[in-house]
């Protein structure tokens, strides 16, 4: 299948088979995100992606797991989402589980009883963009959400039989703000128990809807220096069992990555280290052209 856009999957899927089911993000409103501004968000048609998967199992494959998308791949309609899954179960039939990305308004708005279907066709987990652990900072970054609404989306989820994986971004809170994120993250997580959580670190182009407010003094941007000491903080607050944390700092190329609470030690000593390096230097801010 010819992809349109930019791919966007986490690292954690990188071996799944990626299937698109549509072209860029229903929502694309988040003031930090340039991923699919220039794109206009369409459905696939369903001939289309069973004509992909008659392409894939004629060429032998029958993935494990397949990763739909593109941006909010769950925001489609149940019925179609159902379609798409029993064709995956015939195309692919080693097939063990689905995942994709969703919004939390995706969750609150599909009845419980949907979300059950999903779960026995094949759905497995869903990540979500929690981003922020502070209401005024998803307000500001049009995220469409409140912590509220997270943890109420989160507990349908889990009582459907899905697990979820978050996606959140040291940064973003703004300069002075990252440790009173880290620890509302913190929080949040502990009581809302992510299969993992993955940090893409606030990474900015310029030509995102807030680096107009950078420029009008209304977002004060933190330095990576700031952002390494929240996910520092960050990691020594979490304690759920058996939690696969991942962290990108693509400015200064920076990752720590592991499970808690297993390898906190060492993910603490290697941000220990990088701090103790960029204290030394001239701040850096993650900012693009």
């Amino acid at each position: 299948m010819e992809y349109e856009g930019q791919i966007c999957r986490g690292p954690m899927e990188r071996a799944s088979y990626m299937l698109p089911i549509s072209v860029g993000c229903s929502y694309n409103r988040c003031r930090f995100c340039m991923l699919f501004k220039h794109l206009s968000y369409r459905e696939l048609p369903l001939e289309q992606i069973e004509e992909e998967l008659r392409r894939v199992s004629g060429l032998g494959g029958d993935p494990r797991q397949v990763f739909l998308g593109d941006g909010n791949a769950f925001s489609a309609p149940t019925e179609r989402l159902l379609a798409i899954l029993g064709l995956i179960r015939r195309y692919f039939p080693g097939c063990r589980g689905v995942n994709m990305d969703a919004t939390v308004r995706d969750i609150l708005r599909k009845p419980t009883g949907e979300l059950e279907a999903l779960a026995g066709a094949g759905v497995r987990t869903l990540y979500l963009g929690i981003e922020c652990g502070l209401d005024d900072v998803l307000a500001r970054m049009d995220k469409g959400q409140t912590m509220a609404q997270a943890g109420e989306a989160i507990e349908k989820l889990h009582q459907a039989g899905m697990g979820y994986g978050a996606h959140m971004m040291t940064g973003i809170a703004g300069r002075g703000r990252g440790l009173e994120n880290a620890r509302a993250l913190a929080g949040f997580f502990n009581r809302a128990r992510p299969d993992r959580i993955v940090n893409f670190s606030l990474f900015l182009h310029r030509r995102a809807p807030l680096y107009q407010d950078i420029l009008a003094g209304r977002f004060l941007p933190a330095d990576e220096l700031e952002n390494l000491r929240e996910e520092r903080l960050l990691l020594s607050l979490l304690e759920t069992e058996g939690l696969a944390y991942d962290g990108f700092h693509d400015c200064i190329t920076f990752r720590v990555r592991g499970q808690l609470p297993r390898d906190r030690e060492k993910m603490l000593r290697k941000l220990e280290v990088a701090i103790g390096e960029y204290e030394t230097r001239e701040p850096v801010f993650a900012v693009v052209p």
